[in-house]
């Protein structure tokens, strides 16, 4: 009877949230990264340098970063569903009026203006999902919703592209036409998320009332399992001192300036090696095409063997060794090889990531505790594709650019490998 109920309940609620909150997180990271399809044209066309492009496409990441916590608590107290889309409309409407920069302040103000509109969303979601799937299952869920981002990035490669191509039409450049009709759906998705998520399993007027009562059983075990936990009553200032929570943000800002410093710039090294048109997006795809096979497996195996330190090192090992040898073979083909490696482990290592800060905090604490982490480790947002931008601009090439975020992935390992346990106990300092 257990098993039934339980497949029951877990399957009806993938099906009623999964493809929803996936289709979300789509429209949201795709209106983060397009900015580096528009680079192809738009830098030229308002004067933008590529340091200012790199450090500007992570100023998004500092507005993210500054307003992530209050969101996220805020979205506690509000509710999931009406935070959710609030933070929607804003993002689609600031996503959509990037379209209109004309120069560097304001291309540098607008990125800003859209870190602070979408902050709060990731963390939400993943905070929102642990009201909804046991401990068991969350490695899994985890990563067939963050897919969206491979997905995002995959399906909008070729769509981006093929958006510059309407250049001149109704006076405006192609890159505008990139930004405003990606930008749209933002905007348009606010009344699906209010009439179709519900805020927790007690507003699910699709679950029945045996099905509530497992899952609260559940959810209290998991607690109970892990006593190492913060309670819900604990102050988001026990969640910051945590040392696991510390550790957990700087794995996160490694592995986070290794995806974005990546994917702001893999157009312009994809053109840079002679790809035109068309197949700059074609090529730019393939990476995330083969990423999302590490997040479903490396997920999928997390979950199987309950191994969350082991994997999260494999995929860290994956992006250090992937980008290390793509800096190597910069100009050749074999680099997209390489950096296709690199991005199984970058997609792949947010399964077995994202479970662990779960073994540390509960309640209110773990609302802190999340958008803490994705706002510090979403810093590396910032400085991923400030340093490639830097970089290259120095010295003309990405090689060196690419070396520095091998660097970080292989800190990111060693880090993991002292502070991080799969039992939610690491070692504590005494600076708390």
């Amino acid at each position: 009877m257990s098993t039934t109920i339980e497949k029951q309940v877990t399957h009806k609620i993938f099906i009623r949230l999964l493809p929803l909150l996936i289709f979300l997180y789509i429209v949201s990271y795709l209106d983060r990264v397009n900015i580096g399809f528009a680079s192809l044209t738009m830098n030229a066309d308002v004067g933008l340098s590529t340091a200012i492009y790199g450090w500007g496409a992570g100023l998004f990441f500092v507005g993210y970063c500054l307003f992530e916590v209050p969101s996220n608590l805020l979205m506690v107290k509000v509710g999931a569903r009406r935070w959710i889309a609030r933070i929607l409309f804003t993002w689609g409407v600031i996503a959509t009026c990037m379209a209109f920069v004309n120069g560097p302040k304001s291309f540098l103000f607008m990125r800003f203006l859209l870190g602070v509109a979408e902050a709060g969303f990731f963390p939400a979601v993943i905070v929102y999902l642990t009201f909804w799937f046991p401990q068991r299952y969350r490695a899994r869920i985890i990563s067939v919703f963050m897919l969206s981002i491979p997905i995002s990035l995959a399906i909008g490669a070729p769509i981006s592209t093929a958006l510059l191509q309407l250049d001149g039409w109704m006076g405006l450049k192609g890159w505008q036409w990139l930004f405003i009709i990606e930008g749209i759906p933002g905007i348009l998705l606010v009344g699906v998320v209010l009439k179709y998520l519900p805020d927790s399993p007690k507003q699910a007027a699709w679950l029945k009332d045996e099905e509530r009562q497992w899952l609260a059983a559940e959810l209290e075990d998991d607690v109970k399992a892990h006593p190492l936990t913060l309670d819900g009553q604990a102050t988001a200032w026990k969640a910051y001192c945590e040392p696991s929570i510390i550790a957990l943000c700087l794995i996160y800002f490694c592995a986070t300036a290794a995806n974005i410093g990546l994917s702001m710039f893999l157009p312009q090294i994809i053109k840079q090696q002679g790809f035109t048109g068309m197949d700059v997006g074609y090529v730019t795809a393939i990476p995330y095409v083969v990423g999302c096979i590490g997040m479903i497996s490396i997920g999928f195996l997390s979950d199987r063997f309950n191994k969350r330190k082991f994997f999260l090192i494999a995929a860290l090992l994956l992006i250090a060794g992937g980008l290390g040898i793509a800096g190597w073979l910069t100009g050749s083909n074999l680099a997209i090889v390489a950096m296709s490696v690199a991005t199984i482990g970058i997609m792949g290592c947010k399964g077995p990531f994202w479970p662990l800060p779960a073994l540390y905090l509960s309640g209110t604490s773990a609302a802190a505790g999340f958008a803490l982490i994705n706002s510090v480790g979403n810093l590396g947002g910032f400085f991923g594709p400030g340093i490639i931008g830097m970089i290259k601009e120095m010295t003309g090439t990405f090689e060196s650019g690419l070396y520095v975020l091998s660097g970080l992935a292989t800190f990111a390992t060693c880090i993991t490998l002292i502070f991080i346990s799969d039992q939610g106990k690491a070692h504590r300092a005494k600076f708390c």
